[in-house]
């Protein structure tokens, strides 16, 4: 594993980040760890629209209890 040095982090942020991590029953480098890792876990805005993008456009001539209705006959299955 490796370390991360983070410079220049205002003041504000920092006192934000102590009393986290204090509330947390955490050190700061763990609350900072911790809020990194759940971070890069959730997708970003851009890949969030790359996903759409892929998807494709959808029918919206399908009805909704259409789909609700496949939907439970697959499950039924």
């Amino acid at each position: 594993m490796t370390s991360l040095q983070i410079r220049n982090v205002p003041d504000d942020t920092l006192r934000v980040l102590k009393v986290r991590a204090a509330a947390a029953a955490q050190s700061l480098s763990e609350y900072a760890l911790s809020e990194l890792t759940a971070s890069v876990a959730r997708p970003s805005l851009e890949e969030l629209t790359e996903r759409i993008r892929v998807r494709g456009a959808v029918n919206p001539q399908t009805r909704a209890s259409e789909l609700l209705g496949d939907a439970r006959s697959t499950d039924a299955a």
